[in-house]
């Protein structure tokens, strides 16, 4: 059949009338997060730019020469973290587990020093956040509220005074293991060796609990997941997760788990990671290139967590700068896209309100809390000096 010019014509305005209108939909749902986002801090949970820092090639652990200022090699640097209306940053001050034979205290210490290098040297941009209240007062004064979170508690090396001193060096949340077992604690990418926690294990969070540092499940073993909801005074966190009942790998969380998070008030932060936001990736087996993950992808995992777990436990764990060697998702290559996900939610029906709670209000409650949590046990019991040889009978070790 031919189109007339006549016929031609009015396709060609009802086409561009189309698309103006997607496009003023989509400017109406930005404008949504924008607003959002100038009233709540977008609070991301997992950031691991220390350690690109630490393994630039030229000038390792120079943050001279990385310069944020400038566009740097990875996915974060100042001009993209304003353009991706971040608010707030847990900075992860990941230390691997080849370390413990260096000494993971050590090389902790090292990249807590990297991190607060970074945070000294743009004091327009950045500020060290030690409470709630001070991510509030920071992200008023139009700076990055940035907060040091631990990943792997083989860094801590069995000791409860090493725990303290890096709690007093502005740690608030610690990743109970990384890739292999702790010492008193299970990975989920490790052979079972304990069975979850340890009893030396259970008063690393008791302890965790006294200081109002949040417990960390990201990276652990669904027992270990387990014994500390058993174990905790207060709210826990996972930094960067994905949903399991979505996408099958060990690293995310499962549904039992999921559904204790109400009862305890905990928070699963969705990452981002390829990998553990696509089970078609996750088990693409075929030839040529796999099937790479979206900001779609993620943004089911965040409404499968809202629909197991409710909305008051779902925020925002990125793992930007930690996914190496593999990009991103397409849709949120670095710290600048943040936006297009929350538009993504609002385009499926997200409120205001519920976007905000995505964005930093569920995991401000939840550290508030275990702040509150800490008043109370420190009018009932002081420093623990437990000992792993004690509670666990064996060698206190490097691990």
């Amino acid at each position: 059949m031919k189109i007339g010019t006549r016929g031609a014509g009015l396709f060609l305005i009802l086409a561009l009338m189309t698309t103006a209108s997607a496009c003023a939909q989509e400017d109406e749902h930005l404008e949504r997060v924008r607003r959002v986002l100038s009233e709540t801090p977008l609070f991301d949970g997992h950031n691991d730019l220390p350690w690109a820092i630490r393994g630039q090639e030229d000038e390792p652990q120079s943050v001279r020469a990385y310069d944020l200022r400038g566009t740097t090699p990875g996915h974060t640097d100042i001009a993209r973290l304003r353009a991706g209306m971040v608010g707030a940053q847990f900075w992860s001050v990941y230390v691997d587990m080849e370390s413990v034979e260096l000494g993971a205290a050590r090389v902790q210490l090292e990249q807590i020093d990297i991190a607060r290098q970074v945070i000294r040297a743009y004091p327009d941009v950045f500020e060290q956040a030690y409470t709630t209240s001070d991510v509030e007062r920071i992200f008023k004064s139009g700076k990055i509220g940035s907060v040091l979170g631990m990943e792997g508690g083989h860094a801590i090396e069995n000791s409860l005074g090493a725990l303290r001193a890096f709690y007093d060096l502005g740690v608030r949340y610690m990743t109970l293991t990384h890739s292999g077992n702790a010492d008193w604690a299970d990975s989920a990418t490790d052979d079972p060796e304990h069975g979850g926690l340890t009893e030396f294990g259970k008063e690393v969070v008791r302890e965790m609990n006294r200081l109002g540092m949040l417990v960390d499940l990201s990276h652990t073993s669904t027992e270990t997941m387990n014994d500390v909801l058993d174990v905790t005074e207060a709210p826990v966190i996972f930094s960067h997760s994905g949903a399991q009942g979505l996408t099958g790998h060990r690293r995310n969380v499962p549904d039992q788990v999921l559904r204790r998070l109400p009862e305890n008030g905990g928070v699963v932060m969705v990452v981002f990671y390829p990998w553990h936001v696509s089970e078609a990736l996750r088990t693409y087996d075929g030839p040529g290139d796999a099937p790479w993950a979206t900001l779609l992808d993620v943004a089911d995992h965040i409404e499968y967590v809202r629909d197991v777990a409710g909305l008051d436990h779902v925020g925002l764990g990125s793992d930007f700068d930690g996914m190496e060697p593999d990009p991103p998702p397409e849709g949120l290559e670095d710290v600048s896209k943040f936006p297009a996900l929350l538009v993504e939610l609002s385009q499926r029906g997200w409120s205001e309100n519920e976007l905000a709670q995505l964005a930093g209000g569920n995991v401000l409650r939840a550290w508030s809390a275990a702040e509150e949590v800490a008043e109370r046990i420190q009018e009932r019991r002081g420093p623990s000096n437990a000992t792993i040889e004690e509670l666990d009978g064996r060698p206190r070790g490097r691990n």
